[in-house]
């Protein structure tokens, strides 16, 4: 199988071998998918390694059977986003839940049209971490496990703004006089999150916890790698 001139990130790459990487790329039509770019660390390059790191949009050719295949070609696809401090360490928090949360082969054409969004986003916003939280919304919708947000698990009632809610990651929001062990949210957040409009500094702090929760039900025991070093850009109320 020959794919040709198919647009992608790089998400991940790690040296292999003596001269060569292996590369996790996002595609537009076939999801994630496993590459060995050969001979690109070296004097004698075949490709351009520059065009191989994370964050940039390219257009790649590749083929050959199994679960990794071979990067024959490879160009950018317009400007690179301009990525620095907590908005690069952003995007790096992404790429890592999109190689996590995503199977390869698996395509998901609106997700990577998502995923280009947040990058131009981040490269602009100061509101950082609201935008990781919409994405991490969106990232678990397009893996079929969207967030119960605008209605009560337990009776089906709309959520109420004023109310302060239990989220139990498996089940959805119920009423927190229940004392269920979840994570305490109040209504404004959740409908906040479903909606897509910004909410209090205290709403957006509940949500990093609750979003954190949802993801790790996926994750299993090892959780992120960003989780544990890259506290900053995730932790605040405003980014």
């Amino acid at each position: 199988m020959h794919i040709a001139q198919q647009s992608a990130f790089v998400l991940h790459s790690r040296a292999w071998r003596e001269t060569s990487l292996l590369l996790e790329v996002f595609s537009r039509d076939y999801g994630r998918v496993g590459l060995v770019a050969r001979s690109v660390r070296g004097a004698r390059a075949r490709l351009p390694r520059s065009l191989l790191e994370p964050l940039q949009a390219l257009r790649v050719d590749w083929g050959g059977r199994g679960e990794l295949q071979t990067l024959v070609a490879v160009e950018p696809d317009g400007p690179a986003v301009a990525l620095r401090g907590d908005a690069l360490l952003s995007a790096l928090y992404v790429n890592e839940l999109l190689v996590r949360l995503t199977a390869r082969n698996d395509p998901h054409p609106g997700l990577f049209e998502r995923y280009a969004v947040l990058l131009d986003e981040l490269a602009r916003t100061p509101a950082l971490g609201w935008s990781l939280r919409c994405f991490e919304r969106d990232l678990l919708a397009a893996m079929g496990y969207a967030p119960q947000l605008a209605v009560e698990s337990n009776t089906g009632e709309p959520i109420d703004a004023a109310r302060e809610y239990e989220y139990l990651p498996e089940q959805g929001p119920i009423a927190a006089e229940t004392r269920a062990m979840g994570v305490r949210v109040r209504g404004s957040a959740l409908l906040a999150l479903a909606s897509g409009t910004p909410p209090e500094a205290a709403d957006q702090t509940a949500l990093r916890r609750l979003m954190r929760a949802l993801i790790g039900v996926h994750l299993g025991d090892r959780g992120l790698q960003a989780w544990r070093v890259l506290a900053g850009p995730l932790a605040g109320t405003h980014r």
